[in-house]
C-alpha cells in the first residue's frame, strides 16, 4: 500500500470515531422528558398595565424604553399582582430612585433650641424731651441724631417767656419773710414744678437772663431729634428722645413648634458676630403674642444687661434657649414627614420592596427631629428620602386610602 493510501485510511478511521464518540456522549447526558406532574410550575409574569418615568409618574406609555426625559421607564404592574394594602417597587427601582430608611425611635427632644435673633432698644429706659411752654429755640447743642449724651450734658437753649417770667417771680419772692409773702413763694415754687422748671427736670436758668438751658435727664443716645435751631414750637412738643444703653432686649424669632416648649424665665445664651467668643447670658422675659406673617415664628423678649455698651441696636444675635429636659417620645427626622393640609403621614417600609402609608399626629420639632404623638411604633422603618415618589405613585394608582388602613 502506497503512503497515500494508508494516509487517506488514517483520515477516515479518526473521523469514524469522533462519530462514534458524539453518539455515545449524547446518549449518556440525554434524560427524559418531564411529565407535566414532573415540570417545575414557574409563576406567570405579572401583567404590566403600562411604562411611567419615575421623575414624571403622570405620563403613561405602552411600550418599554427611555422616557423623553432620557430616564429608564418603570412598569407598572396589575393592581392584582401587588400585594393588598401596600405598594410594591423592585429593588433596582429602589436603588434607582436613591431610597434611605430610617428607624422610628424613643429619645429626648433636644433641650437647647437655637434660634436667631436682633437686638434692639430696651424702651423702657427711653426719655423724651418735650416744650413745656411755647418758645423758640436759640441754641442746640446736640445737632444730629445717634449722638451719646451724659446725665446733665445741655442739648438746648429756649427763649421762652413764660418760663422767664416764672423763674423771675420765684426769684422775687425767694427772701420774703411775711405770712401772706411766703404763700406767694410756695405758690411760685409750685408754678415752677408744673411748668417743668427745676434741676429735677433738666431745666435751669443759663444765668444771663437769655435763655433756659434744657440738660439731658439721662445719660444714654439722642434716637430722634425733632427741632432745628431757630425753630419756634409750641407747649408739649416733642424735642428729643433719649433712649439709655444700659440694657438691651433680644427678641429671638422661634418656630411656631418649639415655642411651647419656651417660658419666662427660660435660661437663654446670645453670641454677637461683632465680639466673637463672648457669651452674653439672660432670661426669657416673655413670649409676645403676636406670629410673623411671613416667617410663622413667635417673637420671645430677651433682657439682657449691656453696662460697657457692647451689644447695640440692630446687631444679629445668635441665640440659644435652654429648656427643661422632657421624657423621651417617638420621633422621626423631619424630612420624613408629608405634610398634605391638616393632615401628616410618612412612607413605611416593610421590607422586599413593599411600602405602605400611614397617617401620624405630629407635634413639636427640635434638632431637626419631629415628635410623633400617634400612628407609629418604635422599631419601624420608614423612608425619609424619595417618600413623595412613593406616595405620588400611591395617589395615581388610588391605593392611598388602602395604603393607610393597611393591617
Amino acid at each position: 500500500m502506497n503512503r497515500t493510501a494508508r494516509f487517506t485510511l488514517g483520515a477516515a478511521l479518526v473521523a469514524v470515531l469522533a462519530i462514534a464518540a458524539y453518539l455515545v456522549g449524547r446518549h449518556s447526558t440525554t434524560r427524559p422528558e418531564p411529565t407535566s406532574t414532573q415540570a417545575t410550575a414557574k409563576a406567570p409574569p405579572k401583567p404590566v398595565r403600562y411604562w411611567y418615568d419615575p421623575m414624571v409618574p403622570e405620563q403613561h406609555f405602552d411600550h418599554p424604553g427611555l422616557s423623553p426625559m432620557g430616564m429608564e421607564m418603570v412598569p407598572k404592574v396589575d393592581e392584582a399582582s401587588t400585594p393588598s394594602g401596600g405598594v410594591r417597587i423592585d429593588a433596582a427601582t429602589v436603588q434607582n430612585l436613591g431610597l434611605r430608611t430610617a428607624l422610628v425611635e424613643r429619645r429626648s427632644m433636644a433641650s437647647s433650641v437655637d434660634v436667631p435673633g436682633n437686638v434692639t432698644w430696651d424702651i423702657r429706659q427711653a426719655v423724651t424731651v418735650s416744650a413745656r411752654v411755647d418758645g423758640i429755640v436759640q441754641r442746640l447743642d446736640v445737632r444730629a441724631p445717634y449722638t451719646a449724651v451724659t446725665k446733665g450734658a445741655p442739648l438746648l437753649e429756649l427763649l421762652a417767656p413764660q418760663w422767664r417770667s416764672a423763674l423771675a417771680e420765684a426769684e422775687a419772692l425767694r427772701h420774703v419773710q411775711s405770712p401772706d409773702a411766703q404763700a406767694l413763694r410756695e405758690a411760685s415754687q409750685a408754678r415752677l414744678q408744673v411748668l417743668g422748671l427745676s434741676a429735677a427736670d433738666g431745666v435751669t436758668s443759663r444765668g444771663d437772663g437769655a435763655a433756659i438751658r434744657v440738660s439731658a435727664p439721662i445719660t444714654g443716645t439722642v434716637t430722634t431729634l425733632e427741632v432745628r435751631e431757630g425753630q419756634r414750637v409750641n407747649a408739649g412738643q416733642t424735642l428729643m428722645t433719649i433712649n439709655g444703653l444700659g440694657s438691651v432686649w433680644v427678641e429671638a424669632a422661634v418656630p411656631q413648634g418649639q415655642g411651647s416648649a419656651i417660658r419666662p424665665g427660660t435660661p437663654v445664651t446670645v453670641r454677637v458676630d461683632a465680639w466673637p467668643g463672648r457669651v452674653f447670658t439672660g432670661q426669657v422675659e416673655t413670649l409676645l403674642p403676636d406670629i410673623d406673617n411671613a416667617t410663622r415664628t413667635q417673637r420671645a423678649r430677651i433682657v439682657l444687661t449691656n453696662p460697657d455698651g457692647a451689644l447695640a441696636p440692630g446687631m444679629f444675635a445668635h441665640v440659644a434657649l435652654t429648656t427643661a429636659a422632657a421624657a423621651a417620645v417617638i420621633v422621626v427626622p423631619d424630612e420624613a414627614l408629608i405634610a398634605d393640609g391638616d393632615s401628616a403621614r410618612v412612607i413605611v417600609a416593610e421590607g422586599d420592596g413593599h411600602f405602605h402609608a400611614a397617617t401620624v399626629a405630629p407635634g413639636r420639632s427640635a434638632g431637626g427631629m419631629t415628635e410623633i404623638r400617634s400612628g407609629l411604633e418604635v422599631g419601624q422603618r420608614i423612608v425619609v428620602s424619595g417618600q413623595f415618589l412613593i406616595d405620588s405613585e400611591a395617589n395615581l394608582s388610588g391605593a392611598l386610602d388602602r395604603l393607610e388602613h393597611h393591617p
